[in-house]
C-alpha cells in the first residue's frame, strides 16, 4: 500500500476534516500561530484521546501496512546473533536499532514522499473549500439581509452557533483601527455590516485589547439598534463573553443593558391583556428577546469568576441590570385597560422564569451583600414591582375562581414542551408571577431581605409585611392546589401551589425565617381556616378541598417538625373558634385528624383524596405526639385508637379485596387493592412513630399492634429507609427505645431484628471483606475492638441494655455446647452469640473461630456491659455460670498449664477476663471499688493490677468506704425526725419536715445517713400511711403463714450473695445477717405476690413472678442496718404510697393496682412515666443532652431504666443511694424524675465529649457517675419542681389508669 488511490485520498479528507473538528478548541485559544504549531506537535501527549481519533488509527494502519515487512526483517536479521529480545537493557537497545535502519530504508523514504504529496492535495482540497464556503455564507447572508426576512429568535442566535464555526484569525492593531473606523454610524451599512463579519473572525481578546477598543465599543453599541447588524455584534459579544476577563466583559455587559434599555424608551412596546396573544418573533421583540437572552446566559455565569475581581467589576454589572429590571413606563391611556407595557422583567421572565439568575447572585455572600445594598438604596422598585405582581395575582384568583380558565392554565414554558412563538397576555403575566415570586422566595431567606419589608404598594393603605406576605402566598396555595403525586413530587413545576410551596419550605427549614414569617397568628389562622370551617359544618373555601387539606397538613407538618413551631402548636392559643374561644392549634388538628379518621366530614368522605389528606394530617399529629410534650398535649384525644382501629379496619378490608382473575376487568380491584395496601402501611407508620417516646410505646402496646409495627419498622430498617421526610436519623433511636421493653423485644425478636443483627455482627467479625478484591492488605488491628464492629457492638449494647430485654431473650435458654462446630455454622440468636463469643470453654469452640482473640475479646467486652445491669448479670451467671468459665480460662492461660507454679499471662484475653471479674464481683460507687484498667502502660511492670484465677478477690480493688454517722446530736435534725401525732394539719407537718430535710440536705447532708436516715424514713412511711390523703394503695397485711414455704429462686439467691457483699465491705452488716435478709425477701415475695394479677401473656418476664433481685428491698435492709423487722415495717407502709410505684419495681409488677392489660404489658411504670418525663424535662431543660442522646441511637430512658431499677448500685456512693431513696419518699415521687435529669445535667460535659467518640452507651454503662451529690443539685430540683410538678406528679397519680 505504498501508492495512495483517489479513493483514500477522500477518506483521508474526512478523516482530517474530523480531526480537525475535535482538536479545535485547543487550535481556536492559541494566541498565535506559532503556539498552533506547538499544540498540534505536543497533541500526543496533552491529549489523553489522540490514539482514539479516527484520522490516527487510519495512519498507524498505513504505517503498518507499508512497513511492517521491513520491521519483521530488520528485527530477525539483529536478533539472529545473540537472541536478545527479554525485556530490559537489551531491548531498549534493540528497539533502537530497528527504529534506525527502518528509517534508513528505501521504503520508508518512498512511504514518507507519497505520504507528504497526498496530505498536500488533501489540505488543499481542504482549504479551497473553506474559502469557497465562506464566500458562499457571506453571499446567501447579504441575500438574508436585503430580503427581510423573519427567523426564530433562536435559529440564528448570537450564542447558539457551533463551536466549529467559532473559528478565529489574528488580526493587527492597524486592521482594528480600520475596522473601529468603518464601524462608524456614518458609514455606509455594508461597509459597517463587512466590519463586522471581520470582527466576528478576530480573537476576541485581540480586539478588546487594542488602543481602539473604546471607540469600537460605542460603534458597536450604535449598532445593536440596527436591525440588520444586531445578530453580528452579539454574535461578537457572545464570543467575547466567553473568552475574556471580568474587566473587559463588564463594559460590553453595561452597554448591552442600556442598548436594551434605550430600545424599551424609544418603541414603547406593549402587550395585549387577557387571552389576546402577543407574538415574539416580530422584529423589534426578537432583536431584544437576543439580547435580553445573551444578558441572562451571562449572569448565571458570571457568579464562578467574579469573586476573582474587584468587588467595583460585580457591582457595575449588578447595578446596570438591576436599573435595567427596574425600567417602567405608563403606557399610554387610549388603550389603557386593553394592553399593558411590555418592560424588559416581562422578556427576562420568559427566558429565566425561575429567576435562576438572582438565586445564583444571592447565593453566595460576596455577590449578595451588593445586591440587597443596592436593593436597599436605589432599587428598591424592583421588589415593589415584584410584590405588586403577586397581589395582582392573588387578586385575580380570588376574582376568577369560579371561570373555567385560570391565569396559569396556559404556562409559558415547561421542560418537555416544544418552542413557542404567541404568548397570551395571561401567560406572560403568569411568567412575570412566577419569576417574582422566586425572586421574594429568595429575599426572605436572608436577614437583609426581610429588612426590605414592610414595602408599601400602590391600592394598599398599609405597607405589605412579612406575615402579609406569607399569607398572600398560602391564599394562593388554597385557590390553585395541584394534587401531590408520588413521594410529594409535583409533576408540574410552574403551577401556583408548587410555587407557593417551595416557598414556604424554604422558610420552614430556616429557623430565623420561619420564626419572622411563619410563627405568627395570622399566618397559622390562615393556614387553620378551613379545618376550623369544616369542624364547624361550614363550606370551606377551597377549589379542591382534599388537594388543598394535604398541601396544608405538609406545611403545618414542617412547622411542628421545630422545636419553636411545636411550642406554638402546643402552647400558644392563637386561634378564635366559634363563640370567641380562643384555643391551641394541636388541639384543632388532632381534632379534625380524629374527624377524617372517623369520616365524619361528608364534603370529604367521598373525595378520592379523603386518603391522602387524612394521611397528611394524621403526619401533622405525628411530628407532635413522637415528641415527650406533645404526647402529653394529645393523649387525652386517643388518637392511637383510633388510628389502630383504622388500621384493623383496613387491613380486614384488603384481605376481602378479590384477586383479579384472568380475563375479567382487573383495573378497579387492582388499583383498590393497592390504595388500601399504601393506606395501610400508612396507618401502621403512623402508629409505629407512637414508640419514639416510652409513655407512646405503652399506648402502642395496648393497641395490640406492636408485632405488626415492629415488623413494619424492620422492612425499612432493612433496606435503611428514612423514618420520614422530616426526620434528620434513622430507626436507631426507635429500635433503642422498643429494646428497652419486654413486648419491645420480643416484637424484635419476631420479626427477625434480633437474628439480622447476629447474622450482621458475625459476617463483619468472622467473615470480614474476604470476597471483595484485595489492592492493599487490611492493617491488624490495633485496638481491642476494632472500628468496623463498632457500629455492631452499640446495636447488641442498645439490645441489651435492659434487663427485661437480656431476660426475654436468655430467660430459660440454655447454651449449645457442641462437641463440634462447623466453619461454616453461624449463630442466628442471642443464646447462639453467647455460646460462640462468650462461653469458649472448649477446643471446638476455640476452634470454630477465624478470629479466635479478636471475636472473644468482642464477647467479652459486650458480656462486660451487659454485666453492669445487676439483674442481667444475676440471670447469666444463675443459667450460665459465667464466673466459674473466666476463672477455669483464667486457670489455663498459664505459662505452665501442669504445673501449679506457673503464672497468668497477661495478653488481651486475660486483662479482659480479669476486668470482668472484678466488675461482676465487687459492688461500689465511684469512691467504694476499684476497677482494673484494661490498657497496659509503659515500664518494666506493663499490669500491675493483680490477677487471680480463685476467689476471693485480692484487697487492692476494695476501696476503704467513708465512715457512716449512725448518730447525730444535731439539732436542726431532732426538729423534724418526731412527726406529732397530735398535728391536725398533716400537710403542714409535711411541708415542716421537706423544708427542715432540703436545709439539712444543702448544708450538712453528710449527717444525713446510718441510725438518723433510719429513723427519717421509719417515721415519714409511717405518717405518710396514717394519712387518707397521702395513702395511695390499700394498707397491706402481711401473711406469716406463708412465710416458710415461701421459696426463692436461684437469682434472689444470687442476689442475696451480692447484697451481704456490700452491706459487709460497708461494714453495716454483719456474717450471720443472711438469714435475715433471706426472711425478709421471703416475706415481701409472699406480700407482694397477693397483689400480682394472674399471668396470661407470653412474655418471660411475665412468668413466675418478678424477673430478677428486689434492690429496693435490699437497700432498705442496709439503710436499717440489717434489722428485718423494721425493714419489713418501712417497707409495708412505703407499699401504700404513690411513691412505691417508681422507686420500687418489684412492688408495681404486674400489680392488680393496674388495668389487667397494663399489667400484663410487660412494661414498667418507672419506664412509661419517670423515664418519659425525664425525656420531656431533659429537651426543655438540659437540650445538648437530649440532642447528643439522639446523635447516639441511645435514649435516656434506657438508662433511668437501668440506674432506677437497681437503686443507683455501682453508680453512686452509698450515702448517696440513702440521699435518693430519701428524697423521693420525704419530697415526693416526682422528685425521681428531677434527679435523674440532675445527673444528666451533672454528666454534660462527658455525655458531650463521649459522643464525639461513639462512646455514650459504653460511658454511661460502665463508668460510675462521678462526683455527684444529690444535695448540690437539690436546690435546682426545687426549681424543676415548681416549673413541671403541674404537670409530672399529676400524671403519676394516674398510674392505675396510664391509657385513659
Amino acid at each position: 500500500m505504498s501508492q495512495l488511490l483517489a479513493e483514500d485520498e477522500a477518506e483521508l479528507q474526512s478523516l482530517l476534516k474530523q480531526f480537525l473538528r475535535s482538536i479545535n478548541d485547543r487550535i481556536s485559544g492559541a494566541p498565535s500561530t506559532e503556539c498552533a504549531e506547538e499544540i498540534l506537535l505536543h497533541l500526543e501527549e496533552t491529549d489523553k484521546n489522540f490514539h482514539n481519533y479516527e484520522f490516527v488509527k487510519y495512519l498507524r494502519q498505513y504505517l503498518e501496512s507499508t512497513l511492517g515487512t521491513v520491521v519483521e526483517e530488520e528485527t530477525k536479521n539483529l536478533t539472529r546473533g545473540d537472541g536478545q529480545h527479554a525485556v530490559g537493557s537489551g531491548h531498549d537497545t534493540l528497539i533502537h536499532a530497528v527504529t534506525q535502519s527502518t528509517r534508513d530504508s528505501a521504503e520508508y523514504q518512498q512511504m514518507m514522499q507519497t505520504l507528504k504529496n497526498t496530505m498536500i492535495i488533501v489540505v488543499e482540497s481542504l482549504v479551497n473549500k473553506f474559502e469557497e464556503d465562506q464566500m458562499r455564507k457571506e453571499e446567501m447572508h447579504r441575500e438574508k439581509q436585503h430580503s427581510q426576512a423573519n427567523s426564530q429568535y433562536t435559529d440564528n442566535c448570537s450564542d447558539s452557533d457551533s463551536s466549529f464555526n467559532q473559528s478565529y484569525g489574528f488580526i493587527r492593531q492597524e486592521q482594528l483601527q480600520a475596522l473601529a473606523e468603518q464601524l462608524d454610524s456614518s458609514r455606509p451599512k455594508e461597509v459597517r455590516w463587512e466590519a463586522l463579519q471581520a470582527l466576528c473572525c478576530a480573537n476576541p481578546s485581540d480586539v478588546l485589547s487594542c488602543e481602539s477598543w473604546g471607540s469600537l465599543r460605542r460603534n458597536l453599541s450604535a449598532a445593536l439598534t440596527d436591525p440588520d447588524l444586531s445578530d453580528n455584534v452579539l454574535q461578537f459579544f457572545a464570543k467575547s463573553f466567553s473568552s475574556s476577563p471580568l474587566n473587559l466583559t463588564r463594559e460590553i455587559y453595561t452597554s448591552l443593558a442600556k442598548s436594551v434599555e434605550s430600545s424599551f424608551v424609544s418603541q414603547k412596546l406593549s402587550f395585549p391583556t387577557g387571552s389576546a396573544a402577543i407574538d415574539i418573533n416580530r422584529p423589534e421583540i426578537s432583536r431584544l428577546l437576543k439580547q435580553i437572552r445573551l444578558m441572562n446566559d451571562f449572569q448565571k455565569e458570571v457568579t464562578n469568576f467574579w469573586i476573582r475581581h474587584p468587588e467595583k467589576y460585580m457591582e457595575e454589572v449588578i447595578e446596570s441590570t438591576l436599573y435595567l429590571l427596574s425600567f417602567h413606563y405608563e403606557h399610554g391611556s387610549a388603550s389603557a385597560g386593553t394592553e399593558k407595557a411590555l418592560e424588559p422583567i416581562h422578556l427576562l421572565a420568559l427566558l429565566d422564569i425561575k429567576a435562576t439568575w438572582f438565586k445564583k447572585w444571592m447565593h453566595g455572600c460576596y455577590s449578595r451583600t451588593v445586591v440587597l445594598r443596592l436593593l436597599e438604596r436605589k432599587h428598591k422598585s424592583l421588589i415593589v414591582a415584584a410584590l405588586q405582581q403577586c397581589i395582582h395575582y392573588s387578586e385575580s384568583c380570588e376574582h376568577f375562581t369560579n371561570e373555567t380558565t385560570d391565569p396559569q392554565s396556559a404556562e409559558p414554558q415547561s421542560t418537555d414542551s416544544v418552542q413557542r412563538s404567541v404568548y397570551t397576555g395571561n401567560e406572560l403575566e403568569y411568567a412575570f408571577f412566577v419569576h417574582s415570586l422566586c425572586v421574594l422566595g429568595k429575599l426572605l431567606i436572608y436577614t437583609n431581605g426581610r429588612k426590605l419589608f414592610p414595602i408599601r404598594v400602590r391600592k394598599r393603605k398599609d405597607p405589605v409585611s412579612l406575615t402579609d406576605l406569607v399569607v398572600i402566598l398560602i391564599k394562593i396555595m388554597y385557590q390553585h392546589p395541584k394534587p401531590p403525586h408520588s413521594d410529594s413530587s409535583y409533576t408540574d413545576s410552574l403551577s401556583p401551589s408548587c410555587l407557593a410551596m417551595e416557598v414556604l419550605w424554604m422558610l420552614c427549614e430556616r429557623t430565623e425565617c420561619a420564626a419572622e414569617c411563619l410563627y405568627q397568628t395570622p399566618v397559622i389562622e390562615t393556614l387553620l381556616a378551613p379545618v376550623i370551617a369544616l369542624l364547624d359544618g361550614q363550606q370551606a373555601k377551597l377549589k379542591s378541598p382534599a388537594a388543598a387539606l394535604t398541601l396544608i397538613a405538609d406545611v403545618l407538618a414542617r412547622i411542628a417538625n421545630t422545636d419553636r413551631g411545636l411550642s406554638l402548636f402546643l402552647y400558644e392559643k392563637n386561634l378564635v373558634l366559634a363563640h370567641s374561644e380562643r384555643t391551641f392549634p394541636a388541639h384543632v388538628i388532632v381534632q379534625f385528624t380524629l374527624r377524617l379518621l372517623e369520616k365524619e366530614l361528608s364534603s370529604l368522605s367521598e373525595s378520592d383524596g379523603s386518603l391522602t389528606s387524612c394521611g397528611a394530617f394524621i403526619f401533622v399529629c405525628r411530628q407532635m405526639y413522637n415528641t415527650c410534650e406533645g404526647l402529653q398535649v394529645l393523649r387525652p384525644y386517643g388518637l392511637h385508637k383510633a388510628v389502630a382501629a383504622a388500621w384493623k379496619k383496613t387491613s380486614s378490608l384488603s384481605e376481602r379485596v378479590s384477586t383479579p382473575v384472568p380475563g375479567a376487568t382487573a383495573g378497579t380491584s387492582t388499583r383498590e387493592l393497592q390504595n388500601m395496601l399504601i393506606w395501610e402501611e400508612t396507618l401502621l407508620d403512623s402508629l409505629l412513630n407512637f414508640a419514639a417516646t416510652p409513655k407512646g410505646l405503652l399506648l402502642l402496646q395496648q393497641t395490640g399492634a406492636i408485632n405488626e409495627c415492629v415488623s413494619y419498622m424492620f422492612s425499612r430498617f432493612t433496606k435503611k429507609l428514612q423514618v420520614s421526610r422530616c426526620e434528620k436519623f434513622g430507626y436507631g433511636v426507635m429500635v433503642t427505645q422498643v429494646a428497652a421493653t419486654a413486648p419491645g423485644v420480643a416484637a424484635l425478636h419476631k420479626s427477625g431484628f434480633v437474628q439480622a443483627l447476629v447474622v450482621e455482627l458475625w459476617s463483619v467479625l468472622e467473615c470480614g471483606s474476604e470476597d471483595v478484591g484485595v489492592v492493599r492488605p487490611k492493617p491488624t488491628p490495633m485496638d481491642p475492638l476494632d472500628r468496623s464492629c463498632l457500629k455492631s457492638f452499640l446495636s447488641f449494647v442498645n439490645l441489651l441494655s435492659s434487663s427485661q430485654s437480656v431476660w426475654e431473650l436468655l430467660g430459660g435458654q440454655p447454651l449449645a455446647n457442641k462437641s463440634e462446630y462447623t466453619l461454616r455454622e453461624m449463630p442466628t440468636s442471642v443464646p447462639d452469640l453467647i455460646d460462640r463469643l462468650i462461653a469458649v470453654n472448649s477446643d471446638a469452640k476455640i476452634h470454630s473461630l477465624f478470629h479466635y482473640e479478636q471475636s472473644h475479646t468482642f464477647g467479652l467486652r459486650l458480656l462486660s456491659v451487659v454485666c453492669c445491669n445487676l439483674d442481667s448479670f444475676l440471670l447469666l451467671e444463675s443459667q450460665y455460670n459465667i464466673c466459674s468459665l473466666l476463672l477455669k480460662s483464667q486457670r489455663e492461660n498459664v505459662t505452665e498449664l501442669d504445673s501449679d507454679d506457673g503464672e497468668l499471662i497477661i495478653d488481651n484475653l486475660s486483662v479482659e477476663r480479669n476486668h470482668v471479674l472484678v466488675r461482676v464481683s465487687l459492688v461500689g460507687g465511684p469512691s467504694e471499688r476499684k476497677l482494673p484498667p484494661r490498657a497496659l502502660q509503659e515500664g518494666e511492670e506493663p499490669y500491675p493490677w493483680p490477677m487471680f484465677s480463685s476467689y476471693p478477690l485480692p484487697h487492692c480493688y476494695t476501696l476503704d468506704s467513708p465512715k457512716i454517722l449512725h448518730n447525730s446530736q444535731d439539732l436542726e435534725i431532732s426538729t423534724f425526725l418526731p412527726l406529732s401525732k397530735d398535728l391536725k394539719n398533716e400537710e403542714c407537718c409535711m411541708e415542716s419536715c421537706r423544708r427542715q430535710y432540703c436545709k439539712a440536705m444543702t448544708s450538712k447532708p453528710n449527717i444525713l445517713t446510718g441510725k438518723v436516715l433510719a429513723d427519717l424514713l421509719e417515721k415519714v412511711a409511717a405518717h405518710l400511711s396514717n394519712s387518707p390523703t397521702e395513702c395511695f394503695f390499700a394498707s397491706a397485711q402481711c401473711k406469716e403463714e406463708k412465710v416458710k414455704s415461701a421459696v426463692l429462686s436461684s437469682v434472689e439467691q444470687l442476689g442475696i450473695n451480692t447484697c451481704l457483699r456490700y452491706g459487709s465491705s460497708l461494714k453495716l452488716l454483719t456474717e450471720d445477717a443472711v438469714d435475715d435478709l433471706t426472711l425478709l425477701l421471703k416475706h415481701v415475695k409472699i406480700f407482694l405476690s397477693t397483689q400480682r394479677v394472674k399471668p396470661a401473656s407470653q412474655l418471660t418476664t411475665q412468668r413466675g413472678g418478678y424477673p430478677g433481685h428486689d434492690w429496693l428491698a435490699s437497700t432498705v435492709f442496709l439503710i436499717m442496718a440489717g434489722d428485718m423487722n423494721r425493714s419489713l415495717g418501712f417497707l409495708l407502709n412505703l407499699s401504700s404510697q404513690l411513691t412505691s410505684a417508681f422507686i420500687w419495681p418489684a412492688r408495681i409488677h404486674a400489680s392488680v393496682h393496674f388495668p389487667v392489660e397494663v399489667a400484663e404489658s410487660g412494661i414498667p411504670p418507672v419506664y412509661w412515666c419517670t423515664a418519659h418525663y425525664v425525656e420531656m424535662l431533659l429537651k426543655a431543660e438540659v437540650p445538648l443532652v437530649h440532642s447528643a442522646f439522639r446523635m447516639s441511637g441511645f435514649t435516656p430512658s434506657q438508662m433511668c431504666l437501668h440506674w432506677l431499677t437497681q437503686c443507683f448500685w455501682n453508680y453512686l456512693d452509698w450515702t448517696e443511694i440513702c440521699h435518693y431513696l430519701s428524697t423521693c419518699v420525704v419530697m415526693g415521687p416526682d422528685y425521681q424524675v428531677y434527679l435523674c435529669v440532675s445527673i444528666f445535667k451533672h454528666l454534660q460535659p462527658d455525655i458531650l465529649q463521649r459522643t464525639q467518640s461513639q462512646e455514650l452507651q459504653v460511658f454511661l454503662k460502665e463508668d460510675p457517675i462521678q462526683g455527684f451529690k444529690v444535695g448540690d443539685y437539690l436546690v435546682f430540683m426545687e426549681e424543676l419542681e415548681r416549673g413541671y410538678r403541674h404537670i409530672v406528679l399529676t400524671d403519676m397519680k394516674t398510674v392505675s389508669n396510664p391509657v385513659e
